[in-house]
């Protein structure tokens, strides 16, 4: 597609310099440019990637249906129109210098006149946060976060059942060294794709990260989350224990669950045991750090579970006694009987204690890598939409705009400026792209009424009509699946300006 906004100098020998970023890549007749995303052909500066639209039959499920089903009347078309939602994958882009978005679109919806305002953004401030469903210890607080030996984020605090990280920022991608930026960059345009990245973590664990698939930790594939902290644990099964086993132990690096000491147990009657937790006792049947973190139960250090306990109390404990130990994923359990000597023996766990574990594993949701990418909408690209680009941003704190990202809805952050973050597998396919300064190239979308938009000081004479763009290289897509369309009146409360 010949993209309207970059210019180009051409040399006497078909060189053309493109200023699509701020590298500036003079390229030669057949080649394309460090991003990519610009090639010369014959002389002429072209988009490589097709521009991406969105579209959805009248029925809203992308079928044909019969034309007595429509909602309006038949004029007599073989299949229902189209609507098309334009998105600013493959646009272009107006960093860094001032020029109109590549599009400013409008089209009536429900008979109201709207806009949408389409950049591809240059995001040196951008990064990924990560989400990663697993009890396993990945490294330690505030510890580095390495892809190809370079540093390109840490780890942050951890939230529940799930360990998170904080990829790239500006830091990673211009404070460092070349190699860090280029690296950080690359890494999180991976990521931010769908592609997965191994990343190695300071005095922790090596991990492979991919949006929408489980995490790989250490070499093997994490299955499932845990249903809740071992005290939560507790809670939730604790009816379903009594009468069959005198004390539960639910092992976790947060909080380990005693049944006979917790409220659910004397909820229930059930009597003491005598038993004896190492770590530091919190409100009662409730324990924190009884082993380090790590990779054993229940995201602790431990292989031996019986580690964590301290000699029964040999005027309350009896012979004879059961206990039954068991992670908060259901992966590690253990069924013990005490001895003569109030030692507990391992011994074959009851079908009953089984089942129990097994319902555990059922409670557990599939543990899986989220990735969010977040960057901060300023610069050039608001003066693309407007020559007052303070009005954005009140509009879009007002709801007056809808900010989409590939025609996914997004989460704008309260305060000041447009800083939003998206879910990156509600996108298309590679909607992401790159340029060495270096930065990712994301698309962002602004949608709004058409008076609105005059009001704001949009930049009225470069307004086109939605049916003008076919003589563009585009490519039209289904919207991903679960999406709110971005027309609709009303979204979820995470795509709009204000929770």
């Amino acid at each position: 597609m010949k993209d309207p906004q970059p210019s180009a100098e051409t040399s006497a020998d078909l060189k053309v310099r493109c200023d699509a970023c701020p590298v500036a890549c003079w390229i030669r007749p057949g080649l394309s440019g460090a991003c990519d995303r610009y090639a010369n052909r014959d002389g002429e500066l072209i988009r490589v990637d097709p521009h991406v639209i969105l579209e959805r039959t009248l029925d809203h499920g992308g079928r044909v249906v019969a034309f007595n089903q429509r909602k309006s009347e038949w004029a007599g078309e073989i299949v229902p129109e189209e609507e098309l939602f334009v998105t600013a994958i493959g646009a272009g882009t107006t960093y860094p210098d001032y020029k109109p978005a590549p599009f400013i679109v409008s089209s009536q919806v429900d008979g109201v006149d709207m806009v949408t305002v389409v950049t591809e953004g240059i995001f040196s401030y951008c990064g990924v946060k990560v989400k990663v469903d697993t009890d396993r210890f990945l490294g330690p607080e505030q510890a580095t976060v390495r892809a190809q030996g370079e540093a390109v984020g840490h780890v942050t605090t951890g939230e529940y059942g799930s360990q998170m990280l904080s990829l790239g920022g500006v830091h990673h991608l211009t404070g460092g060294s070349k190699k860090e930026g280029r690296v950080t960059c690359e890494a999180l345009l991976d990521l931010s794709n769908g592609k997965p990245v191994e990343l190695t973590i300071d005095d922790g664990s090596t991990i492979i990260v991919e949006a929408g698939k489980a995490p790989i930790i250490n070499g093997v594939p994490e299955e499932r989350m845990r249903v809740g902290c071992g005290s939560a644990t507790i809670g939730i099964f604790a009816k379903q224990w009594f009468g069959k086993v005198d004390d539960v132990v639910v092992v976790d690096d947060h909080i380990t669950g005693v049944l006979s000491e917790h409220a659910s147990g004397k909820v229930l009657g059930i009597q003491p045991t005598g038993i004896k937790m190492r770590g530091r006792r919190s409100t009662p049947g409730r324990y924190f750090q009884v082993a380090d973190p790590g990779t054993g139960w229940g995201g602790t250090s431990i292989t031996d579970p019986l580690s964590i306990l301290d000699p029964f109390d040999k005027t309350v404990a009896k012979p004879g006694m059961t206990l039954f130990m068991v992670s908060t994923t259901g992966e590690h359990a253990a069924y013990f009987v005490l001895d003569e000597n109030l030692k507990p023996v391992e011994t074959e766990m009851p079908e009953v204690l089984r089942a129990s574990t097994e319902r555990i594993k059922e409670n557990c949701e599939p543990a899986l890598c989220t990735v969010l990418f977040i960057a901060g909408a300023g610069g050039s690209l608001r003066a693309g939409v407007t020559e007052n680009p303070v009005r954005l941003t009140r509009s879009v704190k007002d709801t007056l705009t809808r900010v989409t990202c590939g025609g996914a809805p997004v989460y704008v952050w309260p305060g000041g400026g447009i800083t939003f973050m998206v879910d990156v597998t509600r996108l298309p396919a590679n909607a992401f792209g790159y340029v060495p300064t270096p930065a990712l190239v994301a698309p962002i979308e602004f949608t709004l009424k058409l008076d609105d938009y005059a009001a704001l000081g949009g930049h009225m004479d470069h307004v086109r009509r939605l049916g003008t763009l076919g003589d563009h290289d585009s490519n039209l897509v289904p919207p991903v699946e679960g999406n709110v369309w971005p027309y609709a009146a009303e979204g979820p409360s995470w795509g709009r300006g204000r929770s």
